[in-house]
């Protein structure tokens, strides 16, 4: 993925994230680089693992924090890890410009 915890399609971006579910607060990490060289936004939500919930809560996380309509987001592969790459549809351009964005601050 080049450094960076996503990758663009002809109509998404791919966004591999590393979520910590029953945090004691929502918040999105920044980004981490695991021992194998793979890059992730790391996350975290105080919903608990079960039954879907962490992972709806990380999608409104995301969709809060990149400004995004929620349907747009989807969960791809991982839905019971905790590594997960997620589906976010729309402009790959103008989904890259807001992660740099948030990256960069």
């Amino acid at each position: 993925m080049s450094g960076r915890p996503y990758s663009k399609h002809s109509d998404h971006l791919r966004l591999a994230i590393r979520l910590t579910p029953n945090s004691g607060r929502n918040a999105v990490d920044g980004m981490e680089t695991a021992a194998a060289g793979d890059v992730f936004l790391k996350a975290r939500v105080t919903a608990v693992p079960e039954d879907g919930k962490a992972n709806k809560a990380l999608i409104l996380l995301l969709a809060d924090t990149f400004r995004l309509p929620k349907s747009s987001i989807s969960i791809m592969s991982g839905e019971t890890a905790r590594k997960k790459i997620l589906r976010i549809d729309g402009d790959p351009e103008d989904l890259e410009e807001k992660l740099e964005k948030f990256l960069k601050a």
